[in-house]
């Protein structure tokens, strides 16, 4: 499943983490190379990250085994926060990516709010829940004698941020009241 991504979702997820941490300067990227829309990504972080005044690290990975790895440079080169990339790969490794930040003790935004309910700190993204949700429905006029030609094309672009409280005590960190106004999904 691919999912839209574009400059304006990039630079939403950085102000983000500016809001959540102001004096944040260097972010790590961490992007599954092997994916196309993770070019979308890298394409949009140098005019997205000069709006805020960041500092960019970019660690990319083709593997679940490539995550450990990642973490420990972004550890080593000191970045403040992480900023997880949507893609399948990071979204079957969700306890274990919300595992390594955990032990990096660093916030990190994630692309899909199902890394929330894990641990995750803070997520802005298409919910897969809801996608599946739609497909289901498409297949359900399918089955009920819809042409498949006939049925308009939908793309998921409801953004969805989710807060993880829980987490956020854990980091030291206290969640700005403009971001939990806007949250979807707040977990405590």
């Amino acid at each position: 499943m691919i999912f839209a991504v574009d400059a304006a979702l990039v630079e939403k997820r950085l102000q983000l983490l500016r809001e959540l941490v102001p004096s944040l300067a260097r972010i790590g990227v961490l992007l599954q190379s092997d994916y196309a829309p993770s070019t979308v990504v890298e394409r949009a972080l140098p005019s997205a990250a000069a709006a805020l005044n960041l500092e960019i690290r970019t660690f990319a990975v083709t593997g679940a085994a490539g995550l450990d790895a990642a973490f420990a440079v972004a550890e080593r080169e000191a970045v403040e926060a992480l900023y997880v990339g949507e893609s399948p790969l990071f979204f079957s490794q969700r306890p274990r990516l919300v595992g390594l930040a955990e032990r990096l003790r660093r916030p990190v935004i994630y692309g899909f709010p199902e890394f929330v309910p894990d641990g995750g700190l803070i997520a802005y993204g298409v919910s897969l829940r809801r996608g599946y949700r739609q497909a289901a429905a498409y297949v359900d006029k399918i089955l009920k004698g819809a042409k498949p030609g006939d049925l308009a094309v939908e793309q998921l672009a409801a953004h969805e941020l989710a807060v993880n409280l829980k987490t956020a005590a854990a980091l030291g960190l206290t969640i700005p009241t403009p971001i939990l106004l806007r949250a979807d999904e707040v977990i405590e």
